[in-house]
């Protein structure tokens, strides 16, 4: 390990982030490693060097090595594994390919991410099935209060549940296999958004045991932006077709995922030196680094501004949620406000959003975050508070 760079300033020089900018957003779209962008240069080289050729030839087998590099992370088969732009694509290809009648319900939580929202309410106008949302606990305290309010939302009629593995307003880590469980002794499908979890927890799909399962590749594991997953268990595999139908049809899981037309593949090419940049630090060793950042960052606002966080650390991951202090708002519009001010005054990036009758920060821990930053915005909020009195 004596030639990794430490965690902190040194790390941050592997990025390309802005200097003197402070960067508390990867949640959000990530941060591509330099090496990492490098070699998605150097794909998007080899295609144009000779199109024909590295369309008909190259682009599938480079796309094939990805997943199989990636299941080893997620103990499945490569084969089961199709390589996408994002978690909302692969969750529209999955609702839209799904059988919905009148009648049926779709379960969601009213902390569901809302590109997923709408990608249900779209299908349930289309097909006549009812959107069943149920609220979870927040602040939260346990899991067993988490899969308690999950429950409540089942019914005979629940055809298919939607569980975040960490939802995005606020970065809980959510007990899912407990949940997949709970859904499928009523007699529903799972799908597991894991927009969030690849790279910041382990995520092992055969304990899971959802239907279907998702992650984005572009935030925590390092991937140029635009890669992302979608595996599908066995019995469901078949049904699965792409949004955009294309000369796969009809040849299975992999071959119509893999080409749905003409595009620029190099950000999931790229994805074995993401993964090799990963485990080069240690993949255990950043996930230890970044849930322990991110507890001793909430625990530091929390101190500074008097009030909680979002979530105990055995609901947190690399994220956290913080409540502001009173007196700056407790709306959206007020929470955007702020979160602007924040950015364009005092080069702060970090989420702000009106939850349980209050402001609250979303921040994230990475390999390049460093104590003095998170000290910076826990000052720039009090200054924002002392300017609005």
């Amino acid at each position: 390990m004596s030639d990794v760079p430490a965690f902190g300033a040194p790390a941050r020089r592997l990025f390309q982030l802005e200097d003197g900018a402070i960067y508390l957003n990867h949640g959000s779209y990530g941060a591509t490693p330099k090496a990492v962008t490098l070699a998605q240069r150097r794909w998007q080289d080899r295609l144009e060097a000779e199109p024909s050729r590295f369309m008909e030839r190259e682009f599938r087998p480079g796309l094939r090595v990805a997943a199989e590099r990636l299941s080893a992370h997620l103990g499945v088969s490569g084969r089961s594994i199709a390589m996408v732009e994002n978690a909302t694509q692969a969750v529209n290809a999955i609702l839209r390919s799904f059988g919905f009648a009148p009648g049926d319900e779709i379960l969601i939580t009213d902390q569901t991410y809302n590109a997923v929202k709408n990608t249900v309410r779209w299908v349930a106008s289309r097909s006549g099935a009812k959107v069943v949302e149920v609220a979870l606990p927040f602040p939260a305290f346990s899991e067993d209060s988490l899969v308690q309010a999950f429950a409540a939302g089942l019914s005979a009629k629940t055809r298919v549940a939607v569980i975040d593995h960490v939802t995005s307003p606020t970065a809980l880590v959510l007990p899912v296999a407990r949940m997949v469980a709970a859904a499928r002794q009523a007699g529903a499908k799972t799908l597991v958004d894991g927009a969030h979890a690849p790279g910041m927890l382990p995520v092992d799909l055969p304990t899971i045991g959802a239907d279907w399962y998702t992650g984005n590749c572009h935030k925590w594991l390092f991937a140029p932006k635009g890669c992302a997953f979608l595996w599908a268990a066995d019995a469901v595999r078949d049904d699965l077709h792409p949004t955009v139908i294309s000369h796969g049809y009809g040849q299975g899981f992999v071959a119509e995922f893999d080409w749905v037309g003409t595009r620029d593949a190099s950000p999931q090419l790229a994805l074995p030196d993401a993964l090799a940049f990963m485990e080069r630090f240690g993949v255990d060793r950043i996930r230890t680094h970044n849930h322990e950042m991110a507890v001793e960052a909430g625990r530091r606002l929390a101190e500074a501004w008097d009030t909680e966080v979002g979530a105990p650390p055995a609901l947190t991951g690399s994220m956290i949620t913080v409540r502001l202090p009173d007196g700056l708002g407790a709306t959206q519009p007020e929470a955007l406000e702020l979160r602007r001010r924040l950015l364009d005054e005092r080069r702060i990036q970090v989420p702000i959003n009106a939850l349980a009758g209050g402001l609250w920060a979303r921040v994230s821990a990475q390999i390049y975050t460093q104590r003095p930053e998170i000290d910076a915005l826990a000052e720039a909020v009090l200054v924002e508070r002392r300017n609005a009195a």
